[in-house]
């Protein structure tokens, strides 16, 4: 099963929207993202109807940040992008007659509506001011290690 990225996907366009003088345009992010500039208007327009980013029309225009990264969280973004699916993992048999396949997908699906619950509780503690941060100690260790 294909995996979805867009959750992390967008939030590294985000990162470099705030370091990035001005606004980005879709080809830019699609370039650096290695993905086609209508995925990227079509994700961004999510964000853009969440109030995350706004769109410049004109020279110079693109996307831009609408709000500070210590304003958006993880599940900003996830929500913005519509509720992904979390996990791959899934039932063999939505309404099954077998008595032990019952029990089964109660457990599974008990199981993962907590380990969901968790995930999204996490989604909304972690901003990407968060993420910056930890960009910026891994760039200034990098650094660090070159001058050495």
């Amino acid at each position: 099963m294909r995996t979805d990225s867009r959750l992390s996907r967008m939030l590294h366009a985000l990162i470099h929207m705030d370091r990035h003088d001005g606004a980005l345009t879709s080809e830019h992010l699609a370039q650096m993202l290695s993905t086609n500039a209508v995925v990227v208007r079509r994700t961004m327009a999510g964000l853009r109807d969440q109030g995350l980013v706004r769109s410049e029309k004109g020279h110079g225009g693109g996307w831009a940040l609408s709000r500070d990264l210590s304003e958006i969280t993880l599940l900003d973004i996830y929500r913005a992008l519509g509720d992904p699916r979390l996990f791959a993992i899934g039932l063999a048999d939505d309404a099954p007659s077998c008595l032990v396949e019952q029990a089964v997908n109660a457990a599974v699906a008990d199981t993962l509506s907590a380990a969901e619950a968790l995930v999204i509780a996490r989604f909304g503690e972690v901003t990407l001011a968060d993420i910056a941060r930890d960009f910026d100690a891994r760039f200034a260790a990098v650094v660090k290690g070159r001058e050495a």
